[in-house]
């Protein structure tokens, strides 16, 4: 739908704008006149121009960037029966899934008081079902104090939010944790996908507020932009989550994090992490490797 509606507005644009064009080429001859108006008047015709490829231009980014519009008749659904959905066949999905393992690229930067630091880590993660993570810290450069303080950190808390199947339970995209509301559809990448907008329903580091694209044939979120429902540190003001997932077989899997936060001394740390190297193992025993 945001595809059909971005190029019946561009086309409309785009015509105006060759319109407007010819009348600016009719008046040529007027141009050896320097104080002829209508002079003045083609040049606020290219300025029109300018602006109608602008408008556009941003029209068609927005539909680019997943931005909802009204659903199709055939797409409409509830968001509660979404949730279900989305609900269900991650379970499926999750039972199928026995084993993966991954490379992944750790790299922050922060700048502010009291001073620049950055630093960067790659990590070998592997999941066996039903929950458990482990990670091994293949290489680490740059400030200690981040290595220490933040990429550990980040380790020890995914693990911890999956230790068990109560705290799985706990933080899993469900009813039990959130409510959904639907604010419309998108297309991307020639996917259709239902946009939502998510608020936990309790406060809990591991919940967040925002919100999140599903694909409308595999029930599956491929991306999310939200914030954390309760700041990790006082020193923490604000963070804005980007989380992109992609897939792989019939499984949806990380593809790419970008978390910026701003803190109350006014630094701002942007952390990047890149998922990378996909090997996974199914309940059918089927390898699937990714290059």
């Amino acid at each position: 739908m945001s595809r059909t509606i971005s190029r019946l507005v561009c086309d409309c644009v785009a015509n105006a704008a060759a319109a407007l064009l010819r009348m600016a080429a009719s008046r040529r001859h007027h141009r050896q006149n320097p104080w002829d108006p209508r002079r003045h008047f083609s040049r606020r015709i290219i300025v029109l121009v300018a602006l109608a490829l602008g408008i556009c231009a941003s029209i068609a980014a927005a539909a680019a960037d997943g931005l909802p519009s009204p659903c199709r008749p055939e797409l409409a659904l509830s968001a509660d029966q979404i949730s279900q959905r989305l609900a269900a066949n991650n379970a499926e999905r999750a039972q199928h899934l026995r084993h993966f393992e991954g490379e992944r690229h750790y790299a922050l930067d922060y700048n502010g008081f009291p001073s620049e630091r950055s630093a960067e880590m790659l990590v070998n993660a592997s999941y066996q079902a039903p929950g458990t993570k482990r990670f091994s810290i293949v290489s680490v450069s740059g400030s200690k104090l981040i290595i220490s303080h933040v990429f550990h950190r980040l380790l020890e808390s995914e693990q911890e939010s999956s230790a068990d199947e109560k705290q799985r339970d706990a933080v899993a995209l469900t009813s039990d944790n959130y409510r959904f509301a639907l604010r419309g559809c998108a297309a991307v990448a020639g996917r259709d996908l239902y946009v939502l907008d998510v608020q936990p329903l309790r406060d809990n580091k591991f919940l967040y507020r925002g919100s999140i694209w599903i694909d409308t044939q595999d029930f599956a979120v491929v991306r999310i932009e939200a914030e954390p429902a309760r700041n990790p540190s006082f020193w923490t003001k604000h963070s804005q989550i980007h989380h992109q997932y992609r897939k792989i077989g019939e499984f949806y899997l990380p593809s790419l994090n970008r978390t910026v936060t701003e803190t109350r001394f006014g630094g701002r740390a942007v952390l990047t992490i890149r998922y990378e190297r996909y090997q996974l193992d199914t309940s059918a025993g089927l390898r699937i490797v990714e290059y």
